[in-house]
């Protein structure tokens, strides 16, 4: 899934150290879209390498693809909104068009005389 908005805020990261002994650190933060009736969205990303990555501001125009996934803890359900990936609004991506060869073109140039079809023959064979 995709949404676009601001961030609004940009919460504290948290970090820590799994039952394995691997560290870990995640950052929450949130994105108002600019609908109608603007909403909200708090989504995280998870490794410090994304973190660092993404480098998400407070104040920045994002478009932000993510996942929506669900665990429960202690009887009780929470929703986890985690980032993929987060492209700046208005960072254009590089053209990696390479340009037509003019003999590769599947038609003649465009400056080429246009063709007289009604010249010639005047009796019209076609029935229709």
């Amino acid at each position: 899934m995709e949404l676009s908005g601001k961030i609004i805020a940009v919460l504290p990261a948290r970090e820590g150290v799994s039952r394995t002994g691997n560290p870990w650190k995640t950052q929450e933060y949130v994105l108002e879209t600019h609908d109608q009736y603007p909403r909200k969205m708090c989504f995280n990303l998870f490794g410090a390498d994304k973190i660092e990555q993404f480098n998400i501001q407070l104040g920045e125009e994002l478009t932000v693809s993510f996942d929506i996934d669900c665990r429960q803890w202690q009887d009780r359900w929470f929703n986890d909104i985690r980032a993929w990936k987060v492209e700046r609004v208005g960072a254009q991506a590089p053209a990696a068009q390479a340009p037509v060869a003019e003999s590769a073109a599947p038609f003649p140039p465009a400056s080429a005389a246009p063709v007289d079809f009604t010249a010639g023959d005047e009796k019209d064979d076609l029935p229709f």
